[in-house]
């Protein structure tokens, strides 16, 4: 800590690099100490707009008091607060108190700490969500005109990491897309469950309120109503403990975990691609992709996605954790806990996915390496066709397999062994044997006759379930997003 006076060297203390290096301004913001503790100043305001409406001796003078005050904060004073009273809630009811001393009196009225604790977390889930979700889009809508554009262009497809039938660049894209959209359907959903916790009291009882109200039931349910949606949710939680039910974070991480796993599948076979020289990322011009050799093109930023996907991912065992310890109506060792893994998961999949549209944004091209892949292995994909065309052509089909068997093996042996090309056509071209489809070869290794409907599937499926997603976000989708580092 710098001496009273002296500027801090920021430069000399860790720093999260979510924040630091990668996350944006706006989801920094939201999960900020100014945004934290300006909502509890509203939450305040809005339980005491609703007690006064339902007839405690609250005046019009205390509201706009509050009201003028929300922003006010003084940090200084607050932290002072919490070091000697040791409660971040009532030091913040304090700084609050002291610039609006006609409200003193009634700041926090009935309520328990997790009356802004809680509330203000899941204010700040769903204002999270709704900053992930057009990201999720944007990424979406790149990904489409991707697809679109490449839908009808043949390559090599890989199962198990071998070659296998083709399939075409834009039909791969679409199996990006469909994790994706699974994604960000369950993002939506995610945030629409989200209730609030309402004006519930210590352990969920409303006792304070119902003591308030002397009795009054119905001025207690509706205070609840009041608040709940104040903050702007349609829903409170009909029961709770002190703290909403913990399994509610679960929900919210599980779904982000997924998305990370979604991000790192696709970043991987960006990678794989970028090694095979068929598809690469964006590579910018003065972009050094190795100290030692100046030739390499690493793709960094998928390996960035991967790498803090990997972090999503595994956030999630924290509140299943915390869940699982919860004891009675709480324990405050879910705490510091939640300060850290609830924030980081929304400020990693902002990162992951600012760097998933920029790479989506750029995405190389390379069709003929692509092309030459698919000459690699096509002619033995292709025999099954020869062996139909020459029964057709009146031959055996045993014997056209005998004969296919031993020209492949000798091509193999060529491509295994010495190191050369398949020439296996140019064995069945010199081949008397198959002298009657001759002239059909090059018809038969047509790459389009190989990928069967992957261009009608690339069209359906972004017409019929990718496009009509995306219409919420249509005002958002605009504006390329350049990486800062």
């Amino acid at each position: 800590m710098a001496a009273p006076g002296e500027e801090e060297d920021v430069m000399a203390r860790y720093r999260s690099p979510l924040v630091s290096r990668y996350a944006s301004a706006e989801m920094a913001y939201n999960f900020s100490e100014r945004k934290k503790f300006g909502t509890w100043r509203r939450l305040w305001l809005y339980l005491a707009q609703a007690e006064k409406s339902l007839g405690l001796s609250i005046t019009d003078e205390q509201i706009r008091e509050m009201e003028a005050n929300l922003d006010n904060i003084d940090f200084k004073m607050a932290a002072e607060e919490e070091k000697k009273l040791r409660h971040d809630v009532m030091a913040h009811v304090h700084t609050f108190a002291h610039c609006c001393p006609k409200a003193a009196a009634i700041i926090h009225l009935g309520a328990t700490s997790c009356y802004v604790g809680d509330n203000t977390d899941l204010i700040v889930l769903r204002d999270g969500f709704n900053l992930l979700l057009p990201k999720i889009a944007r990424v979406i809508s790149r990904l489409a005109d991707f697809a679109e554009k490449y839908a009808d262009m043949p390559a090599l497809g890989f199962t198990h990491y071998q070659p296998a039938q083709l399939t075409t660049v834009g039909k791969r894209c679409c199996l990006w897309i469909q994790d994706l959209c699974m994604d960000l359907q369950n993002l939506e959903r995610a945030r629409d469950d989200l209730r609030f916790r309402g004006v519930k009291g210590t352990t969920g009882t409303q006792a304070s309120f119902l003591q308030l109200f002397e009795g009054d039931h119905s001025k207690v349910e509706e205070l609840d109503r009041l608040v709940t949606a104040k903050a702007g949710f349609k829903r409170a939680y009909m029961v709770t403990g002190q703290t909403y039910s913990r399994k509610v974070d679960i929900g919210v991480l599980a779904v982000l975990a997924s998305l990370g796993a979604s991000v790192h599948k696709i970043c991987t076979d960006i990678r794989l691609l970028a090694n095979l020289k068929e598809i690469e990322e964006p590579f910018e011009k003065d972009q050094i992709g190795s100290s030692a050799m100046p030739y390499k093109r690493n793709p960094m930023r998928s390996e960035r996605c991967c790498s803090l996907a990997r972090h999503l991912m595994t956030l999630v065992m924290d509140p299943l954790q915390t869940a699982a310890v919860q004891w009675f109506e709480r324990t405050l060792d879910d705490s510091a806990n939640r300060r850290v893994c609830l924030a980081e998961a929304f400020l990693t999949a902002d990162i992951i996915l600012s760097t998933l549209q920029n790479v989506s944004e750029g995405l190389v091209v390379y069709p003929k390496v692509i092309e030459r892949r698919i000459r690699q292995e096509l002619p033995f994909m292709a025999t099954e066709n020869i062996i139909m065309a020459m029964v057709k052509a009146g031959g055996n089909r045993q014997d056209c397999h005998e004969k296919i068997r031993v020209l492949s093996q000798q091509a193999a042996a060529v491509v295994k062994q010495e190191g050369g090309d398949n020439d296996f056509i140019a064995r069945v071209s010199a081949d008397p044997y198959f002298s009657p489809i001759h002239k059909q070869l090059e018809s038969l290794l047509d790459p389009s006759s190989f990928t069967g409907r992957a261009s009608q599937q690339v069209a359906k499926f972004l017409k019929e379930e990718v496009r009509p997603v995306l219409i919420p976000y249509q005002s958002k989708m605009g504006g390329k997003i350049e990486l800062a580092l």
